[in-house]
């Protein structure tokens, strides 16, 4: 049997992203795409080899006399600059959750980034601008979207929520597998679960089928991992955004533990719709049927 990295099996089915804004891990690690958020900027900003870049920010707004706010925005620019030296794809920049229940304070914090980042002479396709999937998240990408300003709309934990995503046009939305983990080991009182019983890793083929089923093309990005585990589980999706702890416990070498069926599949099937997913030499399969209260996503209703 061959042998591969974990890392280059997963990219032979799924973009790799990595979470992020350490420019040294990206380096090691060479993704496709990056995304960023403001605990990841700080962490960044703290290290020894981004003390000159963070350096020049302050003094180039100390001397302009900018808002905190401001050199914190242009901070996470020019993170958001270095990064598209090092990948290829999209650089994600995040609006302050603070905005996440004012849509038109999102619609103008976007605006003011990608200013920031065409300033810099980097073109807004290579930007995508994170906003929380609130309601009002999802209209302020509905208007960003139009004026050609991609979004990431993340905290998605569920499909009725994903959907409002893809009529808004979201390029990309994020499903929080580790979260939606998170809940259910809260309220159902478990420590774990089986990665194929995993509720947050089940969240993503139920989205995932969906959207092929119905022609959205907005991307698919599972997020927010707990474990390897769960990152292998989702193979096949159309893009893993990953932390580098994890990106470094998929570059050991091991013999292939899947082939090309892996890659995560839909098939409607009238009132019903199956996801198959391979997962450690087992079938697993997830069904949902129509529910009378749930009309516009029925195949997608999970039996209890």
């Amino acid at each position: 049997m061959s042998m591969a990295s974990t890392l280059e099996q997963l990219r032979e089915f799924s973009v790799v992203v990595a979470d992020t804004g350490d420019l040294t891990a990206i380096e090691q690690f060479r993704p496709q795409d990056c995304t960023t958020n403001p605990s990841l900027i700080l962490k960044a900003a703290q290290h020894s080899a981004s003390a000159d870049l963070v350096s020049d920010v302050i003094e180039q707004a100390s001397r302009a006399e900018e808002s905190v706010e401001r050199i914190l925005d242009r901070l996470a620019v020019r993170f958001g600059v270095e990064l598209t030296r090092l990948v290829p794809g999209f650089v994600s920049t995040e609006v302050d959750a603070m905005l996440s229940f004012d849509r038109d304070a999102m619609i103008d914090k976007a605006r003011s980034l990608i200013a920031l980042y065409e300033e810099q002479g980097v073109i807004r396709e290579r930007i995508l601008i994170k906003l929380a999937a609130t309601w009002e998240g999802i209209r302020a990408a509905e208007v960003l979207e139009r004026e050609g300003i991609h979004c990431n709309l993340t905290l998605v934990f569920g499909l009725e929520q994903a959907v409002a995503c893809a009529q808004a046009g979201a390029l990309l939305i994020s499903p929080f597998v580790g979260r939606i983990t998170d809940w259910y080991k809260k309220h159902e009182g478990k420590d774990s679960y089986p990665v194929d019983e995993d509720p947050g890793v089940q969240s993503v083929p139920r989205i995932y089928a969906h959207f092929k089923q119905q022609g959205y093309p907005t991307v698919v990005m599972g997020a927010s991992f707990r474990s390897a585990a769960q990152v292998e589980a989702l193979a096949g999706c159309d893009r893993l955004t990953v932390s580098p702890a994890l990106l470094g416990s998929s570059t050991r070498t091991r013999e292939r533990w899947f082939g090309s069926s892996r890659r995560v599949r839909w098939r409607p099937s009238g009132s019903r719709t199956s996801v198959k997913r391979r997962s450690g030499g087992r079938w697993w399969k997830t069904r949902w049927r129509a529910r009378s209260s749930l009309k516009a996503f029925a195949p997608f209703t999970r039996i209890t």
